[in-house]
């Protein structure tokens, strides 16, 4: 691990000094950067509103703001309560993605993680490096039918994961990212952690299920039918036996 942390006047940062070898609070804002780029989408693929690229190429990087979602984010924007340094949102998801990186999982090298303190509660950002030219399997499976094969891929590649112990608190078909070689890619690992086998593989894989019925309701034109959830569940089985 080459983490090192530095306390700020109302908080922390962590960060990978091989990745940012200076850090400051600038570079959680846009004007931090030379260019900075609202991440959007179709199909609701850009979040929240609270996500763009940084940087310039040949590296970028992506920022994101903890926002909260459902009905609390509809009264409290961005505010978690604070327990501790070690257990902030964006520290606890920096250190899962550089354990995961380190052992060659698909997803995204963690660079910088902060939280800033108002009291009992804190705010809190991420810096990841940006992978190149991938896209959310939403966008994926709207440009053509992509075959018996890919789907089993995808459910192999999540196989792989819950194999590892990693659990995804949610996996849906925009944080499920795809590259030009067709390798899968997970992002977004905002409450997950580590677990021993359990009823949460099959929550999980429950959860990308509903989620794309929900992007076909959307938009019934997407290549996504009945026959590739079980490409994808065979996948993930087969997979699975062949351990």
């Amino acid at each position: 691990m080459t983490e090192t942390v530095e306390r700020t006047r109302n908080g922390a940062i962590l960060y990978d000094k091989a990745i940012i070898n200076q850090i400051s609070a600038e570079r959680f804002t846009a004007q931090g950067w030379p260019h900075a780029e609202l991440l959007t989408g179709a199909l609701r693929s850009g979040g929240r509103g609270n996500t763009m690229y940084v940087g310039n190429v040949p590296r970028q990087f992506v920022l994101r703001h903890y926002m909260r979602g459902g009905l609390i984010g509809k009264f409290n924007r961005d505010k978690y309560i604070f327990s501790g340094e070690d257990l902030t949102r964006s520290f606890m998801e920096w250190r899962l993605l550089d354990k995961l990186a380190a052992n060659n999982m698909n997803v995204p090298r963690p660079a910088a993680a902060r939280f800033v303190r108002r009291g009992t509660l804190y705010t809190a950002d991420i810096i990841t490096v940006r992978i190149p030219e991938v896209m959310s399997l939403s966008e994926y499976i709207a440009v053509a039918d992509r075959g018996e094969n890919f789907w089993q891929s995808v459910g192999a590649s999540i196989w792989k994961f819950h194999k590892a112990g990693v659990y995804h608190a949610d996996l849906n078909a925009y944080n499920v990212q795809v590259d030009n070689d067709g390798d899968v890619w997970l992002l977004d690992f905002d409450k997950g952690s580590l677990r021993p086998p359990g009823p949460w593989q099959q929550q999980t894989l429950s959860r990308l299920h509903r989620s794309l019925e929900k992007i076909v309701a959307l938009d019934p034109k997407l290549y996504f039918r009945r026959e590739n959830w079980d490409q994808l569940l065979q996948g993930y089985f087969l997979a699975s036996r062949s351990e």
